[in-house]
């Protein structure tokens, strides 16, 4: 069961990056990312692994050090529970980016990109994306 659930985390998600990738000017799109409930099926994976592993999920937040981080990563349910989090929470911060995208007029071919390597190393992705925005911030109040 752990294997299927961390396996659909990502599936639940999957349908919102391939909107904003693939579909950005689309109207529903815009509704689809602007929506935060886009993450409540995944969070709900994330608590369905966490609650057999609470103790030591409490544990390694309530504490937090490296070992006691990497015990709860070596259970399954705890490493699926961290990995549906990881995965909520990058959804949420490439919705943003979608808008933000779309409110700066960044073209699709660069944000496309853009959510893509958010998808896969959100950390990176996030940066680049900040530095694209100040870019196109600075530009755009150049302009008169």
């Amino acid at each position: 069961m752990t294997g299927f659930l961390f396996e659909l985390s990502f599936l639940l998600a999957a349908p919102v990056w391939l909107l904003m990738i693939f579909a950005p000017a689309w109207g529903p799109t815009a509704r689809i990312a602007g929506s935060p409930l886009t993450v409540v099926p995944v969070l709900v994976v994330c608590l369905a692994l966490a609650v057999p592993v609470f103790p030591e999920l409490w544990s390694a937040v309530s504490s937090p050090d490296l070992d006691t981080f990497r015990e709860l990563t070596a259970l399954p349910d705890g490493a699926g529970a961290v990995w549906a989090q990881v995965i909520a929470w990058d959804l949420l911060i490439g919705q943003w980016m979608y808008r933000e995208g779309r409110r700066l007029a960044i073209p699709a071919l660069v944000m496309g990109p853009l959510l893509v390597l958010t998808i896969l190393l959100s950390p990176f992705g996030l940066l680049v994306f900040l530095a694209v925005r100040a870019a196109k911030s600075r530009r755009s109040a150049v302009r008169p």
